[in-house]
């Protein structure tokens, strides 16, 4: 029984029926299931965080149509792996044992070459193609096949759904229902796991190895105890790679430049991609900078071409030093607030119609009907303003962009004031 895998490994289901989650694409009627149960399957990309059952799917996928199933990962896998897989899939094909799926993990690190051997199979009919990622495959994914492909958002488990693989765990996994367990806490558990199944199983196998005996109750504070200190310190597949982008994204966010430098340097240790961090220097710098510096936005677009263009070990200091400056800077989320709450005002109020003398009027119908009637060209008044309604009417007045209290904004909030007055209560 000691020569077992790990529990995690033990759990992972074999058909759709035990698989935990993703109802929206495998449950009753849902798209997915339909396509597997037709057997008219396209290539197609799963893009979601670790531990949803990406790897699982796919291989459930093959096993319910009876499908050979080839599994490559991106990370040590070359172009000449994937002609081999290749050349065997296609003899399987010929051989009648149906078309062979062909799992790619961690996609997004393949190199456009190397996509591009794939995409001569997919397009051949050789293999059905499924991918798995844990980026945006619109930027990471070439476009010829990424059209050829159908695209599969999986979410990360919710607490009923990890609650409940918890208790389906120690009631049936071969050595758990030796023992009797009682689950008295489950939050330390399921805030360990971050939504990831395979990392909550391995949560709990290293807490009730931790604590031990036959009779065993989990409770927050002796999962903490036994679970932190042995989790890996970074898993550029999965395990932590949420957690440390989370403390560095917060460390820049906080103006701690000591600690933002710190956590750079455990990701590009655990070979972390240099290009996942500069596009999340490039996100950061409008969702917590934004017009506080505007400079900031700039310095992060050069900093993601600049690493594009190096790559590691010198990608390092470019990113250093951008990372230093973001974690300096003045900080303002008055934009990110500003979109929020301006789709949330769109979902509530719906399609709103224009104000007449703002809409385009390039037919002599339009303009004798009133498009473009008063309108106020604002280059053509006195500081190239000139007040006029340009929300609906409905929504007149509604403040979405609050500038916020730094020098920068300080400024774009008297020029406002100035030009708004009372309207929108700048």
């Amino acid at each position: 029984m000691q020569n077992l895998p790990p529990l995690a490994e033990r759990m992972r289901p074999q058909n759709l029926d035990e698989y935990v989650g993703q109802q929206h694409l495998v449950g009753p009627d849902a798209v997915l299931r339909k396509a597997i149960q037709s057997g008219q399957l396209p290539s197609m990309i799963f893009w979601g965080p670790p531990g949803v059952g990406k790897t699982t799917l796919a291989y459930i996928i093959s096993q319910t149509l009876d499908r050979p199933f080839f599994n490559l990962s991106a990370i040590n896998s070359g172009v000449k792996d994937i002609r081999d897989v290749i050349d065997r899939a296609a003899l399987l094909k010929d051989s009648f044992l149906g078309l062979p799926i062909l799992f790619i993990d961690e996609i997004h690190r393949f190199s456009k070459s190397q996509q591009d051997s794939l995409l001569g199979a997919v397009e051949r009919g050789l293999v059905t193609l499924i991918g798995a990622t844990t980026e945006n495959p619109s930027f990471e994914v070439i476009s010829a096949l990424l059209s050829r492909s159908q695209v599969y958002i999986l979410k990360s488990l919710d607490e009923d759904e990890l609650s409940g693989l918890l208790q389906t765990a120690i009631r049936e996994d071969v050595l758990l229902k030796e023992k009797n367990i009682t689950i008295q806490d489950h939050e330390a558990l399921i805030r360990l796991s971050g939504g990831d199944a395979r990392k909550l199983l391995n949560v709990l196998e290293i807490a009730i190895n931790g604590i031990g005996g036959e009779t065993i109750v989990l409770t927050n504070e002796n999962v903490l105890k036994h679970a932190q200190q042995n989790l890996a310190l970074y898993d550029k597949a999965g395990e932590q790679h949420y957690d440390i982008i989370s403390a560095f994204i917060k460390s820049i966010r906080g103006s701690d430049p000591n600690a933002a430098v710190y956590w750079l340097a455990r990701m590009i240790e655990g070979g972390e991609d240099p290009l996942f961090i500069a596009r999340r220097l490039l996100i950061l710098s409008s969702e917590d900078i934004g017009n506080a510096n505007p400079n900031a936005l700039l310095l992060a677009n050069n900093c993601f071409q600049a690493v594009n263009v190096i790559g590691y070990p010198e990608a390092r200091i470019i990113l250093a030093q951008a990372v230093t400056y973001l974690a300096s800077s003045a900080k303002s989320n008055a934009s990110y607030e500003a979109i929020n709450k301006a789709q949330q005002l769109v979902q509530q109020t719906g399609n709103l119609p224009v104000p007449l003398p703002i809409r385009n009027a390039p037919t002599k119908l339009m303009k004798n009907i009133g498009y473009g009637k008063d309108y106020k060209y604002s280059h053509g008044y006195e500081g190239n303003f000139a007040p006029q309604e340009y929300l609906p009417e409905q929504i007149s007045g509604t403040k979405l962009y609050d500038p916020g209290h730094n020098p920068a904004e300080d400024k774009l909030r008297e020029k406002l004031k100035q030009n708004w007055k009372d309207k929108y209560g700048y």
